[in-house]
């Protein structure tokens, strides 16, 4: 690379590992570098994450990034970061770190959920357009309220998972309107925190909660502890940001009404452009990047992380394989996949391995082995039955009667050309790929917009945003994928009451 030459940086903190992606003024990736991290899981449900894992992590794959093209830190014109919501991150008035940290995929708050459901539900729902349910931030609040009275004392400030590691750099404690509508405090008409929701409900003072900014302003600059720590240069600019499924579906050119986004990561879900909330519940109502947009998503929990976690527990031989050659398992777990025969050979697997967003009392399940099972069945139907989830995703949203006019497939999983084709044909959609590698494309172009690289999001789209190509549903495989389909939820539904018989038995 050029010295001098003008390049903007994203930043995903997801949910299994860091992306930081370097990318030039006309959307052209120049470099970028991955690194995961670890989820611990202390009690059976539970889900957490250490920050500082997030921060060495960013640290690492800057530098990995800026090695790979010689790219200076004076390059660098600005910065952007995202994540996932909801996740819990408790500071304490000296800025030290108070665990738990509580992940979004966690499920330990049932009971919360369930006394807001009763007390609160239809006043939580009307103020924010969300019901209560174990993916929120609020029922953490209250968990961590009831079962760790020592941390609810020590507690001083709140932040999301991107805000933490703008914190970092900054010192500037901050949040944009999406990842504060997703802590179920927000007020979604007013845009502000909630009177009612925050001090009759849980009973913090505002001074807890942080100030909501636009997910474009400048906030502040990198200061120089953070110049030393990392390869940034003080004084570069960093933007407030927002949610990774907000930057996500704007880097891959979501903008416009009808237009759909799928998502293949860490969890999965169908998310569709719209002018207005359509407040439903069931169905996730979120503000867009853009001020006048809002878009309704409908989510399955376990998405990609299902893979990952065949990955782990079944696929040693792959994963060894795979490191020998200098490749990524899932390569070769994709071409074992495409042995089998679409419908996997009647073996299904329903891919709630972290519960439901509706009923956490969900898991999952291989359903149908039998001796001619392989590994390679067993592989596809994981693809498949993550297909089937957001199948069955789509046909909520698509009951609202909310304009659709074309989707894009992003995520890690939309690398697998496999993977893509069988989500068409289970889904009977036309899909766009494009250059967006994921979501910290998008919040290098947010960046961008940011600092007014771009003057508006449109211009940042029409500049950067490449499609790559389209993939289209093949009639015979979508008219199979259809029938087994309903077997699928046949099976899901049947197995309800025992789910939630078995999550009882494990608490005894």
């Amino acid at each position: 690379m050029n010295g001098g030459r003008t390049c903007m940086l994203g930043v995903d903190i997801g949910t299994g590992g860091c992306k930081s992606t370097l990318v030039d003024v006309d959307g052209n990736i120049l470099s970028s570098a991955y690194q995961e991290y670890p989820t611990f899981y202390p009690q059976p449900g539970w889900a957490e994450q250490n920050p500082n894992d997030w921060y060495n992590a960013f640290r690492q794959t800057l530098k990995q990034a800026m090695s790979q093209q010689s790219i200076q830190a004076k390059d660098i014109t600005c910065v952007c970061i995202d994540g996932p919501t909801h996740t819990m991150i408790l500071l304490d008035k000296e800025d030290n770190i108070i665990p738990p940290v509580i992940l979004w995929t966690d499920r330990r708050t049932m009971p919360q959920v369930e006394w807001l459901r009763k007390n609160f539900g239809k006043d939580i729902f009307k103020i924010t357009y969300q019901e209560p349910n174990i993916n929120w931030t609020l029922p953490y609040l209250l968990w961590v309220k009831e079962n760790k009275p020592e941390v609810w004392e020590k507690f001083d400030k709140l932040f999301i998972t991107k805000d933490y590691i703008r914190y970092k750099l900054t010192e500037i404690w901050a949040t944009d309107r999406a990842d504060a509508l997703g802590t179920l405090m927000y007020d979604a008409v007013n845009q502000k925190w909630s009177e009612e929701i925050r001090s009759e409900i849980l009973g913090i003072s505002l001074n807890k909660l942080p100030p909501v900014y636009s997910a474009t302003k400048v906030i502040g600059k990198v200061t120089r502890k953070a110049a030393r720590e990392t390869a940034l240069a003080e004084g570069t600019p960093v933007i407030v940001g927002s949610t990774d499924q907000a930057v996500e579906a704007f880097g891959n050119g979501a903008i416009k009404e009808g237009q759909g986004i799928i998502k293949l990561a860490t969890a999965g879900n169908v998310a569709v452009v719209t002018e207005k909330p359509y407040p439903t519940p069931g169905i996730i109502t979120y503000y867009h990047l853009h001020p006048k947009k809002w878009y309704m998503l409908s989510a399955t929990t376990s998405c990609a992380i299902s893979y990952r976690w065949f990955r782990d527990a079944l696929c040693e031989e792959e994963v060894t394989s795979a490191k020998a050659s200098n490749i990524s398992p899932y390569e070769l777990m994709n071409t074992k996949a495409a042995l089998a025969p679409i419908g996997s050979e009647g073996l299904i697997f329903h891919p709630d391995l972290q519960g439901g967003i509706q009923n956490p009392y969900l898991r999952g399940d291989f359903v149908g082995i039998t001796m001619r099972h392989g590994k390679e069945h067993f592989t596809r139907a994981v693809l498949e039955g993550v297909a089937f989830s957001l199948r069955d995703r789509l046909e909520v949203l698509q009951r609202l009667n909310i304009p659709m006019r074309d989707f894009r497939l992003i995520g890690g999983g939309a690398k697998s050309s496999l993977w893509g084709q069988i989500v068409c044909d289970v889904m009977g959609i036309r899909a766009f790929r494009t250059t967006a590698d994921d979501s910290s494309f998008g919040a290098a172009l947010l960046a961008g917009v940011g600092v007014g690289i771009f003057k508006n999001m449109e211009e940042a789209v029409k500049r950067c945003v490449k499609v790559v190509d389209v993939l289209k549903p093949k009639p015979e495989n979508y008219e199979k994928y259809t029938k087994i389909f309903q077997v699928y939820q046949k099976m899901h539904n049947d197995l309800m009451e025992s789910y939630k018989l078995l999550y009882e038995v494990l608490r005894e």
